[in-house]
């Protein structure tokens, strides 16, 4: 009863979304559905909203639209929908991009059409996966995760529902069980979760998760973790003992490298022989080596002092 409301609400939006109107062909193209269903669809439309236009198109095709602003009271909301549009704020606004202020218009207009009330129902699902939610996109190849996995682990955390999962590891194939914390995403993505048999927080890269199940226990979230703070401790996504870390920019790149933020808490320093040194603390021994080999000879390693940058640039290549 609830997909067929759905669809009956998607179809009203979609009547009054165009200006050629909608055959009962359309209808059963997009909804996958017989000759019979497309009619009956369309008959409880026009029972509904008396106001349903017939025109005749294309062919003496007869199509069906319905004026502006019918059915205003049904178009609501879901929690999904704003934590799309809070996400891709969140991510225009990473990139520097002015999009993200149209995107922010957009999420006012739509808290201010849909009231108080229901704004204060969606919201704090909405936040809660925001903050579950950590970005770190980069360009390049990225791998195909299993949406319906996505959508399990994004219910687990919000009810704070434990969850089990058979994980593709060389070292252990069995069960595991998890609390659920978040997900940090970027050239892969990982669930953040806590692992009671090791005590302590662990990331699973989301493409080896082969089965999950959501149990009905829950767990108590640690109110003093946060993903953002988490994330800091890695200069990508590796987890590993944070160290103190400094580059030397040569005066040549000194600019382009000013215009990076290597890290949320890194401090940049102009030094009077034009070079830009870098600090900052985080561990990620092997990402940080991965992406000073893009900087080639231009940058040398200060700290920490035995870090083992790639042959390929020692020698100036």
């Amino acid at each position: 009863m609830y997909k067929k409301s759905q669809t009956l609400n998607d179809l009203i939006l979609w009547m009054q979304d165009t200006d050629d109107g909608v055959s009962l062909k359309d209808i059963m193209e997009k909804y996958d559905v017989s000759l019979r269903t497309a009619v009956r669809m369309k008959d409880s439309i026009a029972d509904k909203y008396p106001q349903l236009k017939e025109i005749n198109g294309r062919y003496n095709t007869k199509r069906w639209y319905l004026p502006k602003g019918t059915g205003r009271e049904m178009v609501n909301f879901s929690m999904e929908e704003i934590h799309a549009l809070q996400n891709a704020s969140k991510l225009l606004s990473s990139k520097s991009m002015i999009d993200a202020h149209y995107v922010d218009t957009v999420l006012h207009k739509i808290k201010a059409i849909i009231g108080k009330d229901a704004t204060n129902r969606i919201e704090p699902d909405a936040e809660a996966l925001l903050e579950a939610e950590g970005y770190a996109f980069r360009p390049g190849p990225k791998i195909i995760i299993n949406t319906e996995h996505l959508k399990q682990l994004r219910y687990a955390i919000i009810a704070c529902n434990r969850i089990k999962i058979k994980y593709d590891s060389e070292h252990n194939k069995d069960w595991r069980e998890l609390f659920p914390y978040g997900f940090l995403y970027g050239n892969k993505h990982y669930l953040i979760a806590w692992d009671p048999t090791k005590r302590k927080m662990c990331h699973f890269n989301l493409n080896k998760i082969k089965e999950i199940e959501v149990l009905n226990t829950y767990f108590k979230r640690d109110p003093h973790f946060s993903l953002k703070e988490f994330s800091e401790q890695a200069f990508g996504v590796y987890q590993e003992k944070p160290f103190d870390v400094e580059w030397l920019f040569d005066a040549e790149v000194a600019d382009s490298a000013a215009q990076y933020t290597f890290h949320p808490k890194q401090e940049t320093i102009r030094n009077p022989d034009g070079t830009l040194t870098v600090k900052f603390r985080a561990g990620g021994a092997r990402e940080m080596d991965w992406h000073l080999y893009t900087w080639g000879k231009h940058v040398k390693v200060i700290k920490p002092e035995n870090f083992d940058k790639r042959k390929e640039y020692k020698n100036g290549n």
